[in-house]
């Protein structure tokens, strides 16, 4: 059996009963709901996300006999984003939040998780759905960061950055539709970098939320960079300043 997923509806169950972390379910969209009500309870309990498919989709996957569920498991344990932010502020450290809308590529997760490491932020929140596979392959991506960077991962982004807010960070969105450059902005004191899918960048309702907008400075023909190269520039700007301030 591949090593990032699971199948067949007692295998699945018994893992999710196990505790083993998994990052999402693939259903096929027309099992039975008395057969499938166990399933939904248990990833309740456990905030599993269940995607529903057809049975095409579950075939590409593996074509033995899955029973119509694929159980995809993840690399990493998720963390509690409000445990971490209270640790940080009884250790007198100002919380440092990377947060993540919708970065789907392996690849670039995986090298956005490596610079988060080296650049010392406490978490990664990602949404339960619509991101990366938490997989082999973003563990090997990000040379092993994934074991030491904790990853939160949230129903909604929008509810988690009203959370950080109360709490007293500042949320930066980078995104090229901002009018102000990133190092002219002030990225002190406890911090949340926003950064949005490759695709179409920071969702509408997320970038509502951000105090502060700031975009790369461009002088080339290309008008913007990969994700994974923007998140470090962002990142190591906040460093910057944080270095210089002390």
């Amino acid at each position: 059996m591949n090593k990032d997923f699971i199948f067949g509806i007692q295998p699945v169950l018994e893992a999710i009963h196990s505790g083993k972390e998994i990052d999402k379910i693939l259903l096929q969209n027309t099992m039975n709901p008395a057969g499938a009500r166990e399933i939904f309870d248990a990833c309740r309990v456990r905030n599993i996300p269940i995607q529903k498919a057809p049975i095409e989709k579950l075939n590409r996957v593996t074509r033995k006999n899955h029973q119509g569920i694929i159980a995809f498991v993840s690399a990493v344990a998720f963390s509690s984003l409000d445990g971490i932010i209270t640790e940080c502020f009884s250790a007198g450290k100002e919380p440092f939040i990377l947060m993540l809308d919708r970065i789907t590529d392996v690849r670039n997760f995986g090298a956005i998780v490596r610079t988060a490491e080296g650049a010392g932020v406490d978490a990664i929140v990602i949404p339960d759905k619509g991101g990366a596979a938490l997989n082999a392959d973003a563990m090997k991506t990000s040379a092993g960061a994934l074991n030491y960077v904790p990853i939160c991962r949230s129903h909604s982004l929008k509810d988690a950055l009203v959370d950080l807010k109360n709490s007293g960070l500042s949320v930066v969105g980078m995104t090229e539709k901002a009018s102000d450059g990133l190092y002219d902005a002030n990225l002190s004191g406890p911090m949340v970098v926003l950064m949005g899918s490759e695709e179409d960048g920071i969702s509408t309702d997320l970038l509502r939320i951000c105090d502060y907008l700031v975009k790369i400075p461009m002088f080339g023909s290309i008008n913007s960079l990969n994700v994974s190269v923007s998140a470090a520039l962002g990142l190591y700007e906040v460093i910057r300043q944080r270095i210089i301030t002390k």
